[in-house]
């Protein structure tokens, strides 16, 4: 039997586990990385306006070190793009490794490619089909992508370049997380680990942005994520640099390869730590289980947290510089409602911090149903462990982990903040706009809770629940959407500080309907079969 046996049949197989995530990541990414395009074009349709942003954004060392710089001063689409741009391909890197991990090790880890393994499927089927889906998805994404970017008007060349550094670096992180899954028996670990990767390829290019003139400038040139900026769409079109990228991917992928030929089924190359023979005195609790369980991500997010928070404080004292034109000004205004551009551009940041913790909030709910999935909670549950106990175990993280972060972000800007403009008290009334962003979270959490105990097979509607609300939300004023429409999200509700007034009624409201989704998930959960 050929070691590349059923293949093509597992590949069909992860795009139909896929068909709702795959589908609503690329339409999501397309969407917010044109509409941001389109939005910043229609606010500096001159030259000489464009030449402007760009010189502030070029002489902001944190803006430099977060989004990177703007090539071509004088380029509409090297401007429409530079932030969506950057994130974009990190978001396509992101969803390249987290295919390969969950279509290998987590595999292994719960069994199920065994099973498949005894029927016509090689050795190498499962890894190669996970790099062709992850690969196919990076490629479709940048199509979509470059064509979304020529329908509102931006240069077919350069569109086409980003698109494909889109499916080049997706490709790259792919064969990255083709290589982790080899070394590690835990599909939590490997995703950990190619994860760590990119963070560490960001920090490079941050740094060697951040340094450019410097012989730290360099070190843009050692990451991945460089050299997808170093691709230059709009701003000159390096095509000849992403042959690094298909190089590296290549180079990887035959890594992983021979690694994975190396090692047992069901096992690392990386011998495994034995923990204690017995529990610490403090894990006797399902509470102290979830935090054991889920400590990891909580810090990795807080650090993330807290980073955001001191950009965000430093960028604000420049809100001016950026906002250059009316237009731009009547757009902030819009979107933060704030009195000022300062407050109104602390107030719109925040709001898409509030975003970020729901997306930790998700996370940390949605460990529940992957506990029950991999047949861990079962055990817990036949002792005295109830399941409402149980539940609230992971649901304390979910909750109080996400109003957490939200006080950490809110304390980093109104420090950096207080410092800038010597006013002591704008910590505090920073700190606030930061924590009223608390209750849209929990909606989000509540509405994953609830489906949890009532369907957990569809799970996957949380994330889509909350994508939808990003974008009716905080988009929806760039889509010219009815005021109507958008207050279905949840995060049209929260007022909008500093700057704005605040309002304890849509507080309280959401917090109620907060608590009803995650009561009556509890209800739910209660009356169900587990497993």
């Amino acid at each position: 039997m050929s070691a590349l046996a059923g293949t093509a049949a597992l590949v069909r197989l992860a795009l139909r586990r896929d068909r709702v995530v795959l589908p609503a990541f690329i339409v999501i990414l397309v969407v917010m990385v044109a509409a941001s395009a389109s939005a910043t074009v229609k606010l500096y349709p001159d030259e000489a306006s464009r030449v402007k942003i760009a010189a502030a954004v070029n002489s902001v060392t944190s803006t430099l070190a977060m989004y990177g710089p703007i090539h071509d001063e004088t380029s509409s689409g090297a401007l429409a793009t530079f932030k969506m741009g950057i994130m974009g391909a990190v978001a396509v890197a992101v969803l390249a490794l987290f295919l390969v991990v969950r279509h290998t090790r987590a595999e292994e880890e719960t069994g199920r490619l065994e099973l498949l393994g005894a029927t016509v499927v090689g050795r190498q089927a499962p890894l190669t089909a996970a790099l062709l889906v992850a690969g196919g998805a990076s490629f479709v994404a940048g199509a979509g992508t470059a064509l979304g970017l020529i329908a509102v008007g931006m240069p077919p060349a350069g569109s086409v370049l980003m698109g494909l550094g889109y499916g080049c670096l997706g490709v790259a992180f792919a064969a990255v997380a083709g290589v982790t899954a080899q070394l590690v028996k835990s599909a939590r670990t490997a995703a950990g680990l190619a994860g760590g990767v990119l963070g560490v390829c960001y920090l490079l290019r941050a740094v060697g942005d951040a340094s450019a003139g410097s012989g730290l400038g360099r070190l843009s040139w050692l990451s991945p994520v460089g050299w997808w900026q170093q691709t230059r769409p709009y701003a000159g079109d390096r095509w000849w640099v992403l042959a690094l990228l298909l190089g590296l991917a290549v180079a990887l992928a035959a890594l992983a390869y021979v690694l994975a030929a190396r090692r047992d089924f069901a096992a690392g190359l990386l011998a495994d730590r034995p923990g204690p023979a017995t529990a610490a005195a403090g894990l006797r609790g399902p509470l102290a289980l979830a935090w054991r369980l889920q400590r990891g991500s909580f810090f990795a997010w807080a650090a993330v947290f807290v980073v955001i928070g001191l950009v965000i404080g430093g960028l604000a004292a420049n809100a001016g510089s950026f906002l250059t034109s009316p237009q731009a000004q009547d757009l902030i205004t819009r979107l933060g409602g704030a009195k000022g551009l300062r407050d109104a551009f602390l107030a719109v940041e925040l709001g898409f911090s509030g975003v970020f913790a729901a997306v930790f909030g998700v996370q940390a709910a949605m460990r529940l149903c992957a506990e029950e999935s991999a047949l861990r909670a079962e055990p817990l549950l036949a002792t005295a462990v109830g399941r409402v106990r149980w539940a609230w175990s992971h649901l304390t993280i979910a909750l109080l982990g996400s109003a957490l972060l939200l006080a950490l972000v809110g304390v980093g800007a109104g420090l950096v903040s207080a410092l800038q403009v010597g006013d002591s008290g704008r910590l505090g009334v920073i700190v606030v706009a930061a924590l009223v962003q608390i209750p849209a979270a929990w909606v989000i959490i509540g509405i994953v809770v609830a489906v949890f105990g009532l369907a957990p097979r569809l799970i996957v509607l949380g994330w889509v629940a909350l994508v939808g609300f990003v974008l009716l939300g905080e988009l929806g004023a760039l889509f010219d959407l009815s005021q109507t429409v958008m207050d279905i999200s949840p995060f049209a509700h929260v007022p909008r500080m500093p700057g704005g007034d605040f309002a304890a009624a849509p507080m309280v409201w959401l917090t109620v309907i907060a608590a009803g989704l995650i009561a009556i998930g509890l209800a739910g959960f209660r009356r169900r079969d587990v497993g």
